[in-house]
């Protein structure tokens, strides 16, 4: 979700003019930014099926002349050197199997002065002594990692060394994990339906070992080993 908290500008001039949603699924993030700001958005996914749904939707909600959308990848971005006045990543560092390449990728086309935010599941930080998570912490986020089809995850305080490796400014993070733990027992009561069971037969046997796993999401916020982090920082001037 997009916030007040992500993003208060009050003065028009510093509005975002140009804007890259990097994991973009079908493009939700975009269509909200653009018309919150007036801006022009371009969205990325290794998908050609959300691409293709993504900017059919921008089409039909009358936003085809300010939301793009394309497959590439988030690592190698098809866009020149500080481009954007805003990047925005949702829900998609838990993908990218090398964290500096990614975060690098988002500070390089960012503009000089530029906003960048990843929103993003992680595990929790380390304890001070702790030079990995527990055994158990471990299993409970192989399998979710596995059923998924994610590489390893990082902590937020991860993230924010390597923000700060790449000089980045005014960095800040917060834990949001509260606000979207419910989400998962809804998820399951969704999937118990008769609708959903059928949904899930219909679509294969990769949606129905991700809804198996749901449960261990669940485990893992109450345990406070999973996070849902935001971070955010600028570009320097």
């Amino acid at each position: 979700m997009v916030t007040d908290y992500v993003f208060v500008i009050n003065d028009p001039e510093k509005k975002p003019k140009t804007i890259v949603d990097v994991g973009c699924g079908i493009g939700g993030s975009s269509r909200y930014l653009a018309r919150k700001y007036g801006a022009e958005c371009h969205g990325i996914t290794l998908s050609p099926v959300q691409a293709e749904r993504a900017n059919a939707l921008a089409a039909a909600q009358g936003l085809a002349d300010k939301v793009s959308f394309q497959v590439a990848d988030a690592l190698n971005q098809p866009f020149p050197d500080g481009k954007f006045d805003l990047v925005w990543s949702m829900e998609s560092g838990e993908h990218m199997p090398d964290k500096l390449k990614f975060v690098s990728e988002l500070t390089r086309v960012a503009a000089p002065g530029a906003t960048i935010i990843i929103v993003t599941w992680c595990h929790r930080d380390l304890n001070p002594g702790e030079k990995s998570l527990r055994p158990e912490e471990e299993k409970i986020l192989n399998k979710i990692c596995s059923s998924f089809y994610l590489p390893a995850w990082c902590s937020t305080a991860d993230y924010v060394k390597l923000l700060e490796s790449l000089s980045l400014q005014d960095i800040k993070s917060a834990d949001w994990s509260g606000n979207v733990a419910p989400f998962w027992p809804a998820v399951i009561k969704t999937a118990l339906s008769w609708k959903g069971i059928t949904s899930l037969l219909r679509s294969g046997w990769k949606s129905i070992r991700g809804a198996m796993v749901m449960p261990l999401m669940i485990e893992g916020f109450k345990k406070d080993i999973i996070k849902f982090s935001i971070i955010t920082c600028k570009k320097p001037e």
